[in-house]
């Protein structure tokens, strides 16, 4: 799993007239199935995994998770049996009405994932050790990958993102879940270089996290106004602005975290709080699986349909 991604360039009249440079780094483009940060955040642990021994792999996530889809495949591809813990305990009730539906579970049910589906609240608990000595007593001993697959093997990989040509850039833009991606991204940025958060769900857990893996650095920041009501909320505002991006540049976004990172950015153009002459790169994260269930969603609320 060896690959790397591009920058490319965005040419918008909203950036020449402030002499602002913005690229996009396409990690989306590292893989069809493993794409973006879970490329990234997959490729230490799975290399442990086999270190260790280990042939299952086991992890938590919703019921249309990025990371759930990339484990599936990459549990393929590597020979692993693979196991996910997803939230909901509803959808027990029906698998084939529910795989008939879910196009993030189909696909990790084509590649083999066997699901254990928990209710919310005993969702909560999957930190909990008794709750994971249970998963143990129940599938056996396996490898446990993180929900969103962030640890400090995960923090590893993503500090590959950044190249030294990447070094030029005054500011690295991010989406954020778990943290680990922008964690990766803060310990290897250069000192003059301000890396900054587009925070997807609302609160203020986060920064503890982040600092955890990147001890006492300052040069990064979150920004909570972009989640769009929180984690998988949408509107058309947001759908709109996806599209014409898209349209605008070639460059597809999800609607939970890069569409929202890219929003955020224009606005914050708009709003001229880059300094003028600035250089930005936004990571592009990948998670574009994803648009086949909210198009679905979206399809029910008879809201605009994102278009990739």
């Amino acid at each position: 799993m060896n690959q790397v991604s591009c920058n490319q360039s965005i040419e918008l009249e909203s950036l020449k007239g402030r002499g602002i440079r913005l690229s996009v780094k396409r990690e989306d483009l590292l893989h069809p199935y493993i794409s973006g940060n879970k490329f990234r955040k997959l490729k230490y642990n799975l290399e442990e995994a086999v270190s260790k021994g280990h042939s299952t792999l086991l992890t938590f996530g919703g019921a249309y998770s990025n990371h759930i889809s990339a484990l599936s495949y990459a549990g393929k591809l590597k020979g692993f049996k693979t196991i996910g813990i997803i939230r909901g305990d509803e959808l027990s009730n029906n698998l084939e009405k529910v795989l008939k539906e879910n196009p993030t579970l189909r696909f990790a049910h084509s590649n083999g994932m066997k699901f254990k589906f928990v209710s919310r609240s005993e969702y909560r608990e999957k930190e909990n050790p008794e709750f994971i000595e249970s998963l143990f007593s129940e599938f056996g001993n396996f490898y446990l990958v993180p929900e969103g697959g962030t640890n400090a093997l995960a923090v590893k990989g993503c500090e590959e993102i950044l190249t030294q040509d990447d070094l030029s850039f005054d500011y690295i833009c991010v989406s954020v879940g778990t943290g680990g991606t922008i964690s990766g991204l803060i310990n290897k940025a250069g000192k003059a270089q301000k890396v900054l958060g587009f925070q997807s769900l609302k609160g203020d857990f986060l920064e503890d996290s982040i600092r955890k893996n990147t001890g006492d650095a300052k040069r990064w920041e979150l920004l909570k106004e972009y989640h769009f009501g929180g984690y998988a909320k949408i509107n058309e505002k947001l759908i709109s602005f996806i599209n014409d991006f898209y349209q605008q540049t070639t460059i597809p976004l999800d609607p939970v975290y890069t569409g929202k990172m890219m929003f955020g950015i224009m606005d914050l153009v708009k709003k001229d709080l880059f300094k003028s002459n600035s250089s930005i790169l936004a990571i592009h994260t990948g998670g574009l699986q994803g648009v086949e269930g909210m198009n679905q969603r979206l399809l029910k609320r008879k809201l605009p349909l994102i278009k990739i």
